[in-house]
């Protein structure tokens, strides 16, 4: 069952969110300092991956030691009642699924710009929306909200393409891309799968069609 968080909460959940902004470092450095660094990446991804379902398993079914841990750090901020022996995925597999699938398919530019829209512009779709969102658009999403998606998962859009060194055509492209990654956000609830893995994979689907 799904049970409603405090504010604070909300925060520590999508303070934790942007910590994954370290996996957007790693595809961007990684392959620049390592020979086979978008390997090294996947593998790190896996390895987070896999730790993440053993943790959330352990819990689901009562584990002291794993289970235990998981619970003092998360369960607060848990959308979802997990019940005796209930295995209910959390939102980090997802990131780390579809940061995985991205480093996997995509150029290094493309990963990491998907992957900071997701970031960035869910946070702040979740913590503005929630505060000032009083202009409703649909599924009891915001205009403040999606304005604010747009607003920061462009910025940090457009800040990994300077890393990069990107062209002049992945900012316009960008724009658009952005934008439909806040469509895709409205619409979590039709689409039933996951935004942390629908919104990131949009995004780099969109712009490896449109710059490659």
């Amino acid at each position: 069952m799904s049970t409603p968080i405090s504010y604070w909460e909300e925060i520590k959940r999508k303070l934790i969110h942007l910590s994954s902004l370290w996996m957007v470092a790693a595809m961007i450095f990684l392959p620049r300092v390592f020979p086979h660094g978008r390997w090294i990446c996947s593998v790190l991804f896996l390895f987070c991956l896999t730790v993440t379902l053993i943790l959330e398993h352990d819990y689901a079914n009562g584990g002291k030691y794993l289970g235990g841990l998981y619970g003092k750090l998360f369960k607060s901020m848990l959308r979802t009642e997990v019940k005796p022996g209930q295995w209910i995925v959390s939102g980090g597999a997802p990131v780390l699924m579809a940061a995985l699938l991205l480093n996997l398919i995509f150029p290094p530019f493309i990963a990491a710009a998907s992957m900071a829209v997701m970031l960035t512009g869910d946070a702040a779709a979740a913590l503005v929306g929630r505060k000032f969102g009083k202009h409703k658009l649909v599924n009891g999403k915001s205009w403040e909200g999606t304005l604010s998606f747009i607003i920061a998962g462009y910025f940090f859009l457009s800040l990994a393409g300077i890393v990069c060194g990107t062209g002049n055509s992945f900012y316009l492209w960008g724009a658009l891309a952005v934008i439909l990654g806040a469509v895709v956000e409205l619409f979590t609830k039709q689409i039933k799968i996951d935004d942390n893995f629908t919104i990131p994979l949009t995004v780099g689907i969109f712009l490896s069609l449109t710059l490659l």
